[in-house]
């Protein structure tokens, strides 16, 4: 049986499976002022990053358009599994379900099955459903039952990120600048998380090494019995803070693997310089 996982560019892929034929991404598009970038391999996140910062505009994103996934359900894969950036923070599921729609009325079934899955997250969020959808693949598992079994599994997962700046939620209309102006001259980080695909604030702690810890602190709590779980981390431009999350994680908790990543372009709007995204 063969089959593709097809993911926005949010996915945020490690470099091994970027060369995996399994994987696809499908670009966003992002935007600073009259600064244009495709989110794709060509992305430079610290060119990128230094633009943001010196601009007082706000970067925006835009999502691909149905032709392009439809396009991506060309070829050999008999099952078509798409994970997509939670519906709350882009159009990207609509875009991919629309696809879907019209390459079934163009093509009919065509030996192929398609499931359209929003991940209710972001980034380390969808890479962990794509990796899970892999592991149900590689055993074999009918297509319903893949499907079943990848949605159980994202309203299981949880999200967690912890921001360096609050400069970005600032931008995007989150926080009036009062707010995220005393946020910054306390050294405040809030500690973030995701509710239905919808961000929530967890808590806060003065100092990112704190704010991470509180993190790890609550997703320990909350994660139950972790030894069969996938932890995945996402860093935008800090290893080794990625490092650091990793080793406090494992202390508190047992995970089946630990995968770690770097963001892509439309997490890095998201995240910021530094910000940390983790899911399990």
């Amino acid at each position: 049986m063969l089959y593709k996982i097809i993911g926005d560019s949010c996915m945020d892929l490690t470099e091994e499976l970027k060369l995996d034929p399994h994987f696809q991404m499908i670009p966003l598009t992002l935007q600073i002022g009259d600064y244009k970038v495709t989110d794709d391999e060509t992305f430079n996140q610290k060119e990128f990053l230094a633009k943001v910062k010196a601009s007082p505009e706000c970067p925006k994103t835009a999502c691909p358009s149905p032709e392009s996934f439809k396009e991506a359900f060309e070829g050999e894969a008999e099952y078509i599994f798409v994970v997509t950036l939670s519906n709350h923070l882009s159009g990207c599921y609509n875009s991919a379900a629309l696809a879907k729609r019209l390459y079934e009325e163009e093509n009919g079934t065509d030996g192929k099955k398609i499931a359209v899955i929003d991940s209710l997250s972001a980034s380390a969020g969808e890479l962990n459903i794509a990796l899970f959808i892999r592991d149900l693949c590689e055993k074999g598992l009918p297509f319903e039952e893949i499907c079943r079994q990848t949605e159980e599994y994202r309203d299981s997962m949880n999200t967690y990120f912890v921001i360096e700046t609050l400069d970005f939620l600032k931008k995007n209309g989150r926080l009036t600048g009062l707010t995220a102006f005393i946020a910054s001259a306390l050294n405040i980080k809030p500690v973030m998380g995701a509710d239905s695909g919808t961000i929530i604030k967890l808590d806060q702690a003065r100092g990112m090494t704190r704010a991470l810890d509180r993190m790890a602190e609550i997703a320990c709590k909350e994660g139950g019995d972790t030894a069969s779980k996938r932890l995945v981390i996402a860093h935008c431009n800090n290893p080794e803070r990625a490092e650091h999350v990793k080793e406090i994680m494992c202390k508190g908790a047992n995970f089946r693997e630990v995968v770690i990543t770097n963001t892509a372009g439309v997490a890095t709007v998201y995240a910021g310089d530094g910000g940390i995204i983790m899911t399990l």
